[in-house]
């Protein structure tokens, strides 16, 4: 693992006030990003801005209890279930890709991944299965790549997953079909998250690569390139031809969304069929955003972060500029953050109470997050309420619902890691 030990900051508490609802506190612990990362920076731990009186919650109190599923892994990335079969595929971010049975914890190594940019945030990262699988076996990756000058960028492709006979698992035929144009030096800000839309769309979030040359002229504020961007494609990696860029000259067609930092989690939320996404803010300012089709989402030129290391606001709020599109839930600048790392909305029958609720995983403040949505699109009113697996000490770095039982899965972010469900008490 490459990043950096996480370290105690100023911020060490989660508010009740202005962040948990039902809780009166609960520790955080700050940390750094590893390859030249800063103070309390993307993954750093703390509170939302759910103050006042929270809308009342039927799934407090739920009982569980937890199972390690299978063990050993390095720094594992993402989880994604194969439909009428049952195991689960889990990437590592060194470069494997592997196949677990939930039942046993057999685990079997998928071969004909790709060559990876094992550095920084960078390495083999998510996992999606074609919605029509298994009449079409295709298995997407997003990966960090380099080219010939060591630079890199974020990379899709895709295979078809071969179970056939007594043989190993092999992604045949595997091969990038999207490369996030520009490449560029540093191992940070990859984002790399992997969703199918409702209709059939493959959305991949692009971070901005750690770009400090903040202002309107940066990269997620420059519509004609694909960083710092939500990127909409049809299966073979093409720009979606209903993009909202597409007749623009001086646009990528393949942008959908932009002006975003780090977006390392991404749902859709199967009520509406809207695409929901969680991006790391600088210090602080961690963001739940419900995307748009062509909404600008304000990095850098609107932030509720803080200025590394100071309590100082980064940059005007989403409110007070205009033409950009606010989250429907943050962390203010003091708040301590809650930094992102995979997202889903819970659809499972294992806890019924839960149905509807967004779980994502946070890294340093190292537990699960439930959070509550009442209303649709922008105008939803998103209450974070008490963690879950609070008191394992783990980074959460993906989850998934298991489709035939409803269990919870997550993968833990470390360089011998489990992969652990979340069952009914």
């Amino acid at each position: 693992m490459t990043d950096l030990p996480d370290r105690a900051d100023r911020r060490t508490v989660l508010r009740a006030t202005a962040g948990l609802a039902g809780i009166a506190a609960f520790p955080a612990v700050a940390g750094c990003l590893g390859g030249g990362g800063s103070p309390g920076g993307d993954e750093a731990g703390g509170s939302g801005d759910d103050g006042g009186d929270a809308p009342p919650d039927d799934g407090a109190g739920v009982a569980y209890d937890v199972e390690t599923v299978a063990e050993g892994f390095e720094n594992p990335w993402a989880l994604a279930f194969l439909p009428d079969d049952g195991r689960l595929l889990v990437t590592e971010r060194p470069g494997r890709l592997s196949l677990v049975d939930p039942a046993d914890g057999a685990v079997e190594a998928v071969a004909g991944a790709p060559e990876v940019f094992a550095e920084g945030q960078g390495g083999l990262l998510d996992v999606a299965v074609h919605p029509d699988y298994p009449a079409d076996p295709r298995v997407y990756l997003t990966y960090a790549a380099a080219n010939d000058a060591g630079e890199a960028t974020t990379h899709v492709g895709t295979g078809r997953l071969s179970l056939d006979g007594g043989d190993a698992p092999v992604l045949d035929e595997f091969e990038p079909i999207r490369v996030a144009e520009p490449f560029r030096g540093g191992a940070n800000h990859f984002g790399s998250r992997a969703t199918f839309g409702p209709e059939g769309s493959l959305f991949v979030t692009v971070g901005d690569r750690r770009d400090t040359d903040f202002g309107p002229d940066h990269v997620s504020q420059d519509r004609s390139n694909e960083l710092g961007a939500t990127l909409r494609l049809t299966t073979d990696g093409d720009a979606h031809p209903d993009n909202p860029f597409v007749d623009d000259p001086d646009a990528a067609d393949a942008l959908y969304s932009y002006g975003h930092r780090n977006p390392q989690a991404m749902a859709v939320r199967s009520e509406t069929g809207r695409i929901w996404q969680c991006e790391h803010g600088e210090e602080d300012g961690d963001e739940i955003n419900v995307i748009e089709r062509g909404g600008d989402y304000g990095w850098p030129v609107a932030s509720e972060a803080c200025r590394y290391g100071t309590d100082d606001p980064f940059a005007p709020g989403h409110e007070d500029r205009d033409g950009v599109i606010a989250p429907v839930h943050h962390w203010p600048c003091g708040s301590g953050g809650f930094p992102p790392s995979g997202a889903v909305f819970y659809d499972g029958d294992a806890f019924p109470e839960w149905r509807g609720d967004l779980f994502a995983g946070t890294l340093a403040a190292r537990y699960l997050g439930r959070f509550t949505v009442d209303g649709d699109g922008l105008d939803a009113t998103v209450t974070e309420r008490e963690p879950l697996l609070a008191d394992r000490g783990w980074r959460m770095r993906a989850v998934a619902v298991e489709p035939d039982t409803g269990n919870l899965y997550v993968a833990v972010d470390d360089g011998d890691a489990p992969v652990a469900r979340v069952v009914p008490a």
